[in-house]
């Protein structure tokens, strides 16, 4: 049983939140760690421009504050992204980590986009797994001697929610290694649903989706499965026929994280704040779903993701949020009609609190997380079950 150390959002005039961060990183054994002269990579995702949920760059001074106070040499780094956005190429993404705060005078160390300037700088990884026999890796995050994963623990619309694994397996693919994992599932449009708006035409990297005679349709052998689409359609047309191929990407994302961390020092902290509905990569942010609830660390990226869902579960819906509409709606992924005694939502107590269920499934019912974890334990990246051991 792995162990996942947690403290709370709460501070007092003795100890603030940057300081409880750094207790927290040396109660979970971040010293046992050889900093000497190695390279750290801190891998973290920078947002996308107009997105506010994202860690606040404070909290990645600490962690490279902390690397150098060992003798290491660390960098904050990200992949480009396979979508449309302000992260696409390394010039882009550097004006994006710099105008949301990562620059190097206010983290104290330097930003390295790890697949280079236009995301083709890779290395390929052999793991010879179930899925991926060769993971394509940005070169510097592979090149570095330690891998430090901080984390904004979020929801996400294809994945369920977005930890460690998602931060260090999707975000560590270059362009190619995106696209692989993604390029299982296909999204199509109900029609009539459709107004041709064209929104998701312009946010797509590919030239997949078409509109013609005022409805669009997606070309299926240009799409690659990235999602994009389905966050921007206005009127919910573009829905996603995933099923299984959902699994798949887990279990991708997975092994893309095994060859990230094998063999070689890794930490991981995660933050459980601004809990989004979606992704970090969307350049807008909605209401959390959730109330703030901590910070995390281990030396266990499974364990860390089970213990941060499990905390989450226990929280109430933050009301106006999506987690709360569809509660209401009736979306709210229980397996129970509702206004059934069963539902979910029938058994709300004061403020939500009582409401059962994962919040992440019932923000997101076409999205489970599971089956990532379990695919995880599985190849040996790390264990669903731990000892929380609260600071």
């Amino acid at each position: 049983m792995e162990k996942v150390y947690f403290t709370s959002f709460k501070a007092t005039g003795n100890e603030n939140l940057l300081q409880k961060l750094k207790r927290l990183m040396k109660t979970a054994g971040f010293e046992q760690i050889d900093f000497n002269d190695k390279y750290a990579a801190i891998k973290i995702h920078f947002g996308e421009l107009g997105n506010l949920a994202f860690l606040r760059p404070n909290y990645a001074k600490v962690v490279a504050d902390y690397v150098k106070e060992l003798g290491g040499k660390p960098f904050l780094t990200d992949c480009n992204t396979l979508y449309v956005g302000s992260r696409k190429n390394a010039l882009d993404h550097l004006d994006t980590a710099y105008l949301n705060g990562f620059s190097p005078l206010q983290t104290g160390c330097h930003v390295i986009i790890a697949d280079g300037l236009k995301g083709t700088d890779e290395t390929l990884v052999p793991i010879n797994l179930e899925y991926v026999k060769e993971a394509k890796i940005g070169h510097a995050i592979m090149d570095a001697d330690v891998v430090i994963s901080l984390t904004h623990f979020k929801g996400h619309e294809m994945t369920g929610f977005g930890g460690a694994i998602k931060n260090i397996g999707m975000g560590s693919g270059s362009r190619a290694g995106k696209m692989e994992q993604h390029c299982e599932g296909k999204p199509y449009v109900k029609e009539y649903k459709c107004i041709g708006c064209g929104a998701c035409g312009r946010i797509c990297a590919h030239g997949a989706p078409v509109v013609t005679n005022g409805k669009a349709t997606i070309d299926k052998d240009k799409c690659v499965g990235c999602g994009r689409c389905l966050a921007v359609c206005p009127k919910d047309a573009i829905a996603a026929s995933f099923s299984d191929s959902l699994k798949v990407l887990n279990y991708k994302m997975a092994e893309y994280t095994y060859a990230v961390c094998n063999d070689r020092p890794c930490f991981h902290i995660s933050l459980i704040c601004d809990v989004s509905p979606n992704c970090d990569c969307h350049s807008e942010n909605d209401i959390p779903i959730i109330p703030d609830v901590g910070m995390l660390a281990s030396f266990d990226p499974v364990a860390l993701d089970q213990a941060c869902a499990d905390l989450c579960n226990e929280m109430p819906p933050i009301a106006g949020s999506i987690l709360d509409d569809n509660i209401k709606e009736g979306k709210c992924g229980c397996g129970h009609d509702h206004g059934s005694h069963e539902c979910c939502h029938d058994h709300a107590g004061h403020e939500g609190h009582g409401i059962k269920g994962d919040r992440f499934n019932m923000t997101h019912p076409d999205t489970e997380w599971e089956s990532c974890l379990d695919h995880a334990q599985k190849i040996g990246l790390g264990k669903r079950e731990y000892e929380l051991v609260r600071i």
